[in-house]
């Protein structure tokens, strides 16, 4: 051990700060010097002379196949989601509430109006989603609104996932029903605290 420190310190000493031209030594070549091609080389073995090749037809890259229709694009067969595919539980809600406050609120405001600050401060109205007509809209179509637009809104699939669509799409149906409830809707234990 006393003969090999000694050696091993001159050899690391006689390595320090020195450049070479030189290639360093090589144990195992094979994983620097591979036969591949480059991203967008050129390659003689097909005949359009591209190295790079389109994958196959149906292929979908890992973790993004989406076999769910409704669930990812709202509809099925042609035909929309008639009803939400999550269970609205509070937890959804608040994710939706947070979404809508995000995306939504600027144009149709907090409580879904259609009143918001873009309206206010340009000559575009944004529809208010207590209309009959956007109530009588299946969840499914709300969806794809979200997601694709309509008229003068844009779509929105870029900035929010499909989770969070629907999320969006379960505190709309809460905003709308907290505005259209009814003194039946209220437990009669409650009813008695109401002005």
């Amino acid at each position: 051990m006393r003969r090999v420190l000694p050696f091993l310190m001159t050899l690391l000493i006689g390595c320090a700060g020195q450049t070479s031209r030189k290639p360093p030594i090589e144990i195992f070549a094979d994983m620097d010097r591979q036969p591949k091609y480059k991203t967008q080389a050129a390659g003689a073995f097909f005949a359009d002379g591209r190295a790079s090749r389109r994958p196959v037809a149906g292929t979908v890259a890992q973790g993004q196949l989406k076999e769910d229709a409704i669930f990812y694009a709202g509809a099925e067969g042609g035909m929309y989601a008639g009803r939400n595919p999550l269970p609205v539980t509070r937890d959804l809600l608040v994710q939706g509430q947070e979404r809508f406050n995000i995306s939504c609120a600027p144009c149709h405001d907090r409580a879904g109006s259609g009143r918001g600050i873009v309206g206010a401060r340009s000559m575009w109205l944004a529809t208010s989603l207590h209309d009959q007509r956007i109530k009588d809209m299946v969840d499914g179509e709300l969806f794809d609104v979200i997601t694709h637009g309509r008229r003068s809104m844009p779509g929105y699939r870029f900035q929010t996932s499909e989770q969070e669509r629907w999320a969006i799409v379960a505190y709309v149906r809460a905003l709308q029903r907290a505005t259209s409830g009814t003194l039946a809707d209220v437990p009669e234990e409650l009813r008695q605290e109401l002005r």
